[in-house]
């Protein structure tokens, strides 16, 4: 019975977070078919019925994850370029290319996660899913367009193609970084330096 109410009291008093940071992890280390809900129950110490008191299925689990990974990215590169605002574009090209690197690995479950569960068709992309990462690429097509406009990228190249190689290559960064091994904000120059002129 004393179990039981401990239970309760955990679900009722705030673990939405945790069953979501919990998910998160297990979903970087499992990916979508090997993360069950019974998994994320037993992890969190709760019993998977009681999941369904803030969560209808896996896959609103998944989904929410998902979002809340391109979010804290989304959220860190927005706040670094207004605080940029007045910078030269090829600098807020860097405070971004930094704050996303920054996010990624300071959220790296919720992050790892966003950028696995959805790939090589693991499952149907949610339309929510679509909706913020569209969303955040609008971020980086203004931010290209202000380097073509100011000179800092040749004009024939193509805005999309650079910044599907851009995002790409950033988050492929979930692959090899490692912190102590890399500096981000070194990684950010040198990144700013590949893609455009210093202007």
């Amino acid at each position: 019975m004393q179990a039981a109410k401990a239970e309760r009291d955990a679900v009722e008093g705030g673990s939405r977070r945790l069953i979501l940071d919990t998910a998160a992890r297990l979903l970087r280390s499992g990916g979508y078919h090997q993360t069950t809900l019974r998994e994320i129950a037993e992890a969190v110490g709760i019993r998977k019925a009681s999941l369904y008191y803030h969560f209808a299925s896996k896959e609103e689990i998944v989904e929410e994850v998902v979002n809340d990974g391109v979010r804290f990215v989304h959220q860190a590169v927005v706040a670094a370029l207004t605080e940029h605002a007045e910078s030269t574009p090829y600098a807020r090209l860097e405070a971004a290319i930094r704050a996303h690197l920054t996010a990624l690995h300071g959220h790296g479950d919720y992050t790892s996660a966003s950028i696995k569960v959805f790939t090589f068709g693991a499952m149907p992309v949610p339309d929510s899913v679509r909706q913020v990462r569209r969303a955040y690429e609008e971020v980086w097509r203004e931010l290209i367009a202000e380097l073509q406009q100011a000179g800092a990228l040749a004009a024939e190249r193509s805005p999309e193609a650079l910044r599907l190689f851009l995002l790409g290559a950033l988050n492929g960064s979930t692959d090899w970084y490692r912190p102590g091994r890399f500096d981000i904000a070194e990684l950010a120059q040198e990144f700013a330096a590949l893609i455009a002129a210093k202007r």
